[in-house]
């Protein structure tokens, strides 16, 4: 069973028996790494080029250390757009996380 749930500033969160899961549009090749909201659109500046998996392991392993959980791609390997589950988290601390991380 889905549940999604808007946060207030109109990023959609959808808790499922696993986790959460959310959208993010990948910019590679920037020169830091930075996430920003453009209007509802989780937006996310990448260091790495996107040669090889390298933008997706920076992904993953960015995401992991922001939430202090096992974080997987669910679609979009090869996309600009991607899905990112957040295992065993629920949707308030995961709202928390992202609240925290974008205000920052």
């Amino acid at each position: 069973m889905l549940i999604a749930h808007v946060l207030w500033y109109g990023m959609k969160l959808l808790e499922t028996a696993q986790g959460v899961v959310f959208d993010v549009h990948v910019k590679p090749n920037a020169k830091q790494f930075r996430m920003e909201l453009d209007e509802d659109e989780l937006v996310v500046s990448c260091c790495e080029a996107p040669v090889k998996g390298k933008v997706n392991k920076e992904l993953l392993k960015r995401f992991s250390r922001l939430f202090g959980r096992r974080v997987d791609i669910v679609s979009g390997c090869t996309s600009r757009q991607k899905r990112f589950l957040v295992n065993n988290i629920t949707v308030d601390e995961a709202e928390r996380v992202l609240v925290s991380a974008l205000t920052s």
